[in-house]
């Protein structure tokens, strides 16, 4: 929590319009240097849902009548409270290209501007101004197009004070990716607009030394997000973009940024383009991050080894990508982590086949704290504990404690490129125990073959009760799932019309119990299924050795095109 946020509402507003009021000061309104260029890419479809009276803030879509003002919406939680005022549903209006999402937008503003100009409201955040003011710079012929010249004016006014409310007030922001959005809002604001050159070569600066100080050598982040660190991938590449068309170069750090990150994406892909969805990251929006690579123009793939934690495996159209790292550190890392250590999430083709539950973020409280626990995961856990523990703090923070302190991951001698080993001691300190899991992905893709071993620290002995532990494998809502009668096997039919079987080979007691899917695209969680293997570690330890295999290609020449944000029409 910012300083700033930890203030009493009337006390923080207070000061936010003494700060828009000298902000304002003198300021004309504001010319733009060169015709604005949307950098920001929307999604016709979303726009087309929002003009029949759905929009999606906070993760969660929400009934709108079409003849109310966005801004009536109430109660709104706050994380969709700041994506309202955040205006990138503007991008999703502009899209649309309809006139009837054209004239929405420059309803909405001009309501905005009403109510909010002057300083009330939650979206006077430094990096909520920023994303705002670059969404008015990107769209701003749009929404000034037919309107009366007084309320363009007005319009053109408070662009010009946003942008030097955000340059006097970017440190105010978030530590990590909201800094970045404020800062790299303010770069583009001062390339776009006239008479705020002067505010181009400090924000650059700045945005030099956090390229410098917050982004890993190795292209990550803390938190380990795949989706943030996409966000703020976006960031630098628009904003490295916007110099070069200014004539202008970007500062060597952030180019160097620009250029570890992006393998670090590509190895966080799966074969369907989305992204790994692990420690509150989702998959991403369609085209959004092939389109960002492509924009960077770096053409480097995947590193070998590790990224950002991470181990990927892939042939044909197979991708496995494991968490094999420690959780996140760092105080903020640790309140927004996952308990996920060695699990893994398959893809074949379009289709996610193996899958962790994701985000709970958007369904509330008690959701977002289940999502963070290692049984959310496609992991194992003993007698029902996770590889870290969550711990609720007094400020009403719940972070990551207890956790592994140790993980190893590298490839198996003699099984070839796509294999790993990997090993974790989260479980050492409370059972004594250390938890190995090995992958296997065949030659074509078309196989999976998998070994999880619970084995005593140090060569110790397990007594005869030993401990249970559990192995699940949470499916994607699209696999339908039938268990055999042998207790051995589980047919899983995809959508494309492949059919797959998972099955193992061990004294564990195999059941297809309920799960559920958790995607800020979908409206609510959603109900799916889970593999979930039972069994006991006594003595030297168990091992439990599984199989994913496809049995069926499916019907020929069929399109396999689906991906989850595509449900949207």
């Amino acid at each position: 929590m910012t300083r700033a946020e930890a203030m009493p509402p009337q006390s923080r507003e207070t000061a936010t319009r003494f700060r828009l009021w000298r902000a304002g000061l003198g300021l004309r309104p504001a010319e733009f240097a060169m015709p604005p260029e949307p950098r920001s890419i929307g999604s016709a479809a979303i726009g087309r849902a929002i003009c029949l009276g759905e929009i999606q803030l906070g993760g969660r879509r929400r009934a709108l009548d079409p003849e109310t003002s966005l801004w009536d919406l109430r109660p709104l939680p706050p994380r969709a409270d700041l994506d309202r005022h955040g205006f990138a549903w503007l991008d999703d209006l502009a899209a649309a290209g309809t006139s009837r999402a054209q004239a929405q937008a420059r309803r909405w503003l001009a309501d905005w501007l009403a109510r909010y100009d002057s300083g009330s409201g939650p979206g006077w955040r430094a990096d909520i101004a920023a994303r705002r003011l670059v969404r008015w710079i990107n769209h701003a012929e749009m929404l000034a197009a037919g309107v009366p010249e007084a309320e363009a004016q007005r319009f053109r006014r408070s662009i010009a004070r946003h942008a030097v409310f955000v340059a006097q007030g970017w440190r105010g922001a978030p530590r990590g990716l909201p800094t970045f959005e404020a800062v790299c809002g303010l770069v583009q604001a001062g390339l776009a607009l006239r008479g705020m050159d002067a505010r181009i070569r400090p924000a650059v600066k700045v945005l030099e030394r956090l390229c410098r100080e917050e982004i890993g050598e190795d292209g990550g982040l803390p938190g380990r997000n795949p989706e943030e660190l996409l966000e703020l991938f976006c960031l630098l590449v628009w904003c490295d973009s916007a110099l070069a068309d200014a004539g202008l170069a970007a500062q060597p750090q952030h180019q160097a940024a620009i250029a570890r990150i992006a393998p670090v994406l590509r190895a966080l892909r799966h074969a369907d383009g989305g992204l790994a969805r692990f420690h509150g990251g989702g998959r991403g929006l369609e085209g959004r991050l092939d389109a960002a690579l492509a924009a960077s123009r770096v053409r480097s793939g995947p590193p070998e080894g590790l990224a950002m934690g991470f181990a990927r495996l892939a042939r044909g159209r197979a991708t496995v990508i494991l968490d094999a790292a420690r959780p996140p550190q760092g105080a903020a890392a640790a309140a927004t982590g996952h308990a996920s250590t060695l699990a893994f999430e398959l893809t074949a083709g379009r289709r996610p086949i193996v899958v962790n539950c994701g985000s709970g973020l958007s369904f509330g409280r008690d959701w977002e704290l289940a999502a963070r626990a290692t049984p959310a995961h496609s992991a194992l856990t003993p007698d029902g504990e996770g590889s870290s523990v969550l711990r609720e703090l007094r400020q009403g923070r719940t972070v990551l404690a207890a956790g592994p302190r140790e993980v190893d991951c590298g490839p198996v001698p003699g099984h070839g490129p796509a294999s790993l080993s990997a090993s974790h001691d989260g479980f050492a300190a409370r059972h004594g125990l250390i938890h190995q899991r090995q992958l296997d992905l065949g030659e074509d893709g078309m196989s999976l073959h998998g070994e999880d071993s619970l084995l005593p620290l140090d060569g110790a002995e397990l007594d005869e009760e030993g401990t249970g532990f559990t192995i699940r494998f949470h499916l994607h809502p699209d696999v339908a799932a039938q268990q055999g009668e042998d207790g051995l096997s589980v047919t899983l039919l995809l959508k494309s019309g492949e059919v797959w079987q998972f099955r193992h080979a061990s004294p564990a007691r195999m059941s297809l119990d309920p799960s559920v899917y958790l995607e800020k695209t979908r409206p609510q969680p959603t109900p799916t299924r889970q593999i979930v293997l039972d069994a006991r570690a006594a003595g030297s330890g168990a091992t439990i050795r599984w199989s994913l295999s496809r049995v069926s290609q499916g019907t020929d020449g069929t399109r396999d095109l689906y991906r989850d944000d595509m449900s949207i029409t």
